[in-house]
């Protein structure tokens, strides 16, 4: 026998059902986990970071929109404003955070329990990130270029490049944290090497015109413009204030080179966050921050130098790619 329904119950029953679906797909929808993703760069120039980091997470099985949520904060060269970013994404609940150099101490103060995966250029043990390499302790870890103790190493690249260089001076930011161990490393590199090393602070873009101005008027042999996030999103610019000058400079990053700058030097700081990527995937599957040991990127360090430089010898040529176009190619 047929089984007959009121007009007013069919509505009453399709209008609870219609209820019920939105309300389960916002239940889908926050039962993903949220990452917080931090740096202090501008959105503009990190499109490639933020590509590298969800390449990394897509290896753990995590995927924007899919099984996971991502909010994104940019400092736009900004440090200050770090600290604020960072509480902002705490109060959005974030089940873990990626943050890059500089955002990774104001994570750090803002939060002892949300687990942190940072990307930094500096040693994280000496900058109190983490107790130690292998074994991290509390809620970060992550992956370090250490760019410090890369400087050393441009200083000596750049001395090679420039042997008659009595003096380099080294630009850097007056405002960054590890300021100390970057001025130590360069000056105990030039007494190695028996060249004088020139220390030139700056504490914004504001500085750049005068403090290159500076550097000429001191008959400098050659620069190196220290590693620093906040340089990377000005990299146009010092490089052409280096050519403008007339001063043989090495920079850490390849995008520099790219920008016209004459010399680079330092791993690829995608590979570094596409490893951050990866352990966040691992912390949101279980593993706890303290046990994933720091690591640095899986390729070597690698240097690149303008094929069309004057400086772009035969010696240099012979010792690798360091000047042929394909060493310009990803």
């Amino acid at each position: 026998m047929p089984v007959t329904i009121g007009r007013r119950k069919l509505i009453a029953a399709l209008g609870g059902a219609a209820a019920a679906w939105p309300l389960a797909a916002r239940a889908q929808q926050s039962a993903m986990p949220l990452i917080g993703f931090l740096i202090v760069r501008a959105r503009a120039t990190s499109g490639h970071l933020v590509t590298a980091f969800q390449q990394g997470l897509r290896e753990t099985g995590y995927v924007e929109g899919r099984n996971v949520t991502i909010e994104y904060r940019f400092a736009e060269g900004h440090p200050d404003r770090l600290p604020a970013l960072a509480a902002g994404l705490i109060e959005s609940k974030v089940a873990v955070m990626a943050v890059g150099p500089g955002a990774d101490l104001a994570a750090k103060a803002a939060t002892t329990t949300i687990p942190i995966v940072f990307m930094t250029g500096v040693d994280p043990v000496k900058t109190g990130l983490v107790a130690s390499l292998n074994r991290p302790g509390g809620n970060l870890t992550g992956t370090t270029m250490l760019a410090p103790d890369l400087e050393a190493k441009r200083i000596g690249l750049l001395h090679e490049l420039v042997p008659g260089a009595t003096t380099i001076s080294v630009l850097i930011s007056a405002g960054r944290s590890t300021r100390a161990f970057v001025e130590q490393e360069v000056q105990t590199a030039g007494r190695n090497i028996g060249v004088a090393i020139r220390i030139v602070a700056v504490d914004s873009e504001r500085d750049f015109d005068a403090a290159f101005a500076n550097i000429a008027r001191e008959r400098t042999g050659a620069l190196m413009v220290a590693a620093s996030s906040y340089f990377n999103d000005f990299r146009e610019r010092l490089a052409a204030l280096a050519v403008q000058h007339r001063l043989p400079a090495i920079f850490e990053i390849r995008e520099f080179v790219e920008a016209g700058g004459l010399m680079s030097y330092a791993p690829r700081v995608t590979d570094a966050y596409h490893q951050v990527g990866v352990y966040v995937g691992r912390i949101l599957k279980g593993d706890k921050p303290a046990n994933l040991p720091v690591v640095l990127p899986s390729r070597k360090s690698r240097r690149w130098i303008r094929p069309q430089s004057r400086h772009c010898s035969r010696k240099l040529r012979m010792r690798g790619r360091i000047c042929s176009p394909k060493s310009m190619t990803r």
